[in-house]
């Protein structure tokens, strides 16, 4: 993406992906998780703040530390990573709110051409069908697959 990144860590098999977000509240620590999902080849992409204590995804709280785009960035870069590795994984992310899925579709909207040069985007529908995404759609949810 032409945006800024943060530079993220990750172990090997590129699963998880950690990087600071700075900003007016501090440093805060983020999380992207890419789990297998209940179909072999489809991946589940979560992300949220780093539960410093346990280690886990907290993806109900909302920072507002001003670096939205900078952390949707990060987030995009992380999946150029898995599916380089991957090449024929299918992600799957949908926000953890109405808002969120929202806010992830505004920035698929603004950097859809520029996505589309490298990946195949889809939008879940209500029905829960699959389509081509198409700016202006609801989504429940969206699904990315690498062209070769």
């Amino acid at each position: 993406m032409k945006y800024p990144r943060y530079e993220y860590s990750a172990e090997a098999e590129l699963n998880f992906f950690e990087f600071e977000s700075n900003g007016p509240k501090g440093k805060i620590f983020k999380l992207v998780q890419y789990t297998e999902m209940n179909i072999v080849g489809y991946y589940n992409l979560a992300f949220g703040d780093l539960d410093l204590k346990t280690r886990e995804i907290n993806d109900g709280i909302i920072t507002n530390n001003g670096d939205a785009t900078k952390v949707l960035a990060t987030v995009v870069s992380t999946v150029y990573a898995f599916t380089g590795k991957y090449p024929e994984a299918h992600i799957f992310a949908t926000g953890s709110s109405e808002a969120r899925t929202r806010l992830y579709r505004m920035g698929i909207t603004n950097n859809l051409e520029e996505l589309k040069t490298d990946f195949y985007v889809y939008g879940l529908k209500i029905d829960e069908t699959f389509e081509t995404f198409v700016v202006g759609e609801d989504y429940l949810g969206f699904l990315i697959t690498r062209k070769k």
